[in-house]
């Protein structure tokens, strides 16, 4: 195994972290819990000496179902957060790269077509906690982040929001793209096709319902956090 090219991924046993196991050779690293607890520097340091890696995607973290970042708000800064910079502490230390999943959420979904250079404002906590991961991140300059959209195949919902736009893609076909952007830096958009859900779905599955968005006052998601991916598609033609 060359060790210059070692791999390690937080939140393997996240939804998409399961995915990337089934896609990925013996450079790639899935550190449980207890191997790497992302709010423990000392536990974090000590695995990352280890393993010397030369990359270190970030995954872990709280996410579905949202509001659980309303909920409890102490969870959310700790894991989104904290746990976030203290894993861009050790790499900074170490001068590991990091590659952080931030997501589309950052942005106002207002209007859609959102670049990489747009003003950031998120519009619930877990997006705001997404946010406050990208800050420390963007602090080290030996980092990525992606902006990204995509969900679990099959479309786990037997109704999908006609009112809501995304940039949706599955977790297998992001892995695709990511081979191709990892040794990038800086922030890129990653989704596929402007759309809004509902289509998304209804592509994978005929039957899934029609459901509209209604937001409460105390909890409110994006109606169009569409993305730009024009920097994305430059990348890949590259």
């Amino acid at each position: 195994m060359d060790k210059k090219n070692r791999i390690v991924v937080t939140g393997g046993t996240g939804r998409f972290g399961k995915v990337l196991q089934k896609h990925t050779g013996e450079n790639y690293f899935f550190p449980s819990k207890k191997e790497l607890d992302i709010l423990n520097l000392t536990s974090v340091l000590k695995y990352l000496k280890k393993k010397k890696p030369k990359y270190l995607i970030h995954t872990a973290g709280l996410s579905r179902p949202m509001h659980l970042h309303e909920k409890n708000i102490r969870e959310s800064i700790q894991l989104n957060i904290i746990g976030t910079a203290n894993v861009v502490t050790v790499c900074s230390k170490l001068n590991i790269k990091i590659i952080y999943f931030s997501s589309s959420y950052v942005y106002p979904g207002l209007k859609g077509n959102y670049k990489e250079t747009d003003p950031l404002l998120p519009s619930n906590n877990y997006s705001w906690s997404k946010l406050g991961g990208e800050c420390a991140v963007q602090m080290y300059k030996n980092s990525l982040i992606l902006r990204v959209s995509m969900t679990e195949k099959p479309f786990v919902h037997k109704s999908a929001f006609v009112n809501m736009i995304s940039n949706f893609i599955f977790h297998k076909e992001f892995i695709t793209i990511f081979k191709k952007i990892i040794n990038k830096k800086g922030i890129i958009n990653i989704g596929g096709k402007s759309q809004s859900v509902f289509n998304f779905a209804k592509k994978y599955n005929k039957k899934v319902k029609k459901s509209f968005l209604r937001n409460q006052s105390n909890f409110i998601v994006p109606l169009n956090s569409s993305m730009n991916l024009k920097k994305l598609h430059q990348i890949i033609r590259k």
